[in-house]
């Protein structure tokens, strides 16, 4: 699989999203810009990218029985960013912690990640036929069997933070699975979901529910990724939580991007159907907010995200730093 990533530039346009690096609080605006100078994006994405596959094809061998095997390898291994992975992994190493320390965890929140697109995508849900570029789970395996890889990649996120975490007090790996489980759950995932579809074709939404929905169905697990990394690197309370307000910053700057890809994208440029919000009548921040002003707040969200950061180490912070840019930045 090759893996393309777009180097970032000073200022960046980006399908007309653009966002000046120079808006940044001048400490952070400087420190990111004496990292830039040392730190390769593109190399480290693609780097961890490689030994993040490696990991999510060995933590799923195609074994019996074989067709829910083959089923979830379908999904899981469909390639993507990664930036969930990816996250967890700079947020350990950040504080201290090795990459392999947290490798267990980066692939369980890649397993929910890829259930939880499973499900939105079945007939039920979301009914879309197109993910990453090719069919669907359920067109490729039927309904039954899609919904039944998403369970098995959900239960086998947890029984592998629990039994492959390597170094890591017993304390932290219990800490690091309860923050998967709530991300998942009623007050996660499966909360924005619920919230999400009640939303729909209903008038009056208005952005205070639409943040919260987009907080628990996107931004969550991003968060969880974040959080899970810190934990099992070590980190102290006090760097965690600041490292979860970062990351519930960059959550919602992921969906707020992802809505304005939407209504600006092609399918093929996707990867996906592009419109189903507009088809569905679903509240987004371009239709709440206006285009102009949904790029306007990513911009806000971002420079918050950038305060968290002001506290820790710059070389260790540009990887994170990084990605908050790369995900401001993204096409699809």
């Amino acid at each position: 699989m090759s893996l393309i990533w777009s180097p970032i530039p000073n200022t960046i346009r980006t399908n007309k999203l653009m966002f000046n690096p120079t808006r940044r609080p001048p400490a952070i605006a400087a420190a990111l810009s004496q990292e830039k100078a040392t730190f390769d994006f593109t190399r480290y994405m693609e780097e961890k990218a490689a030994r993040v596959e490696r990991a999510l094809d060995a933590s799923v061998p195609l074994r019996e029985p074989r067709l829910v095997h083959e089923a979830m390898r379908y999904s899981l291994l469909a390639g993507g960013k990664r930036v969930r992975p990816i996250l967890c992994l700079a947020a350990c190493e950040l504080v201290g912690g090795p990459e392999r320390a947290a490798m267990p965890s980066a692939c369980a929140v890649e397993m929910v990640h890829t259930m939880s697109l499973i499900h939105d995508d079945l007939p039920c849900m979301d009914d879309d036929d197109l993910r990453r570029g090719r069919p669907t789970s359920h067109r490729a395996f039927g309904e039954a069997v899609a919904v039944l890889a998403g369970d098995a990649l959900l239960s086998l996120s947890f029984e592998h933070v629990a039994s492959a975490t390597p170094g890591v007090s017993p304390d932290r790996v219990v800490r690091a699975i309860a923050e998967l489980g709530r991300s998942v759950g009623s007050e996660g995932l499966v909360g924005g979901q619920v919230a999400d579809i009640s939303s729909e074709g209903v008038s009056g939404v208005g952005l205070e529910q639409l943040e919260y929905i987009h907080l628990h169905k996107t931004a969550v697990l991003l968060e969880a990724a974040v959080v899970m990394g810190a934990i099992v690197g070590g980190a102290g309370d006090e760097a965690v939580e600041r490292l979860r307000k970062f990351a519930r910053r960059v959550g919602l700057l992921f969906q707020v991007v992802d809505d304005i890809l939407d209504v600006t994208k092609s399918s093929e440029e996707l990867g996906k159907t592009a419109g189903k919000d507009v088809a569905t009548d679903k509240a987004t921040y371009p239709k709440l907010m206006g285009l102009e002003r949904s790029r306007e707040f990513a911009e806000e969200l971002k420079r918050e995200a950038y305060e968290q950061m002001a506290v820790f180490d710059e070389a260790k912070a540009a990887p994170l730093l990084a990605l908050a840019d790369f995900i401001a930045y993204r096409n699809n």
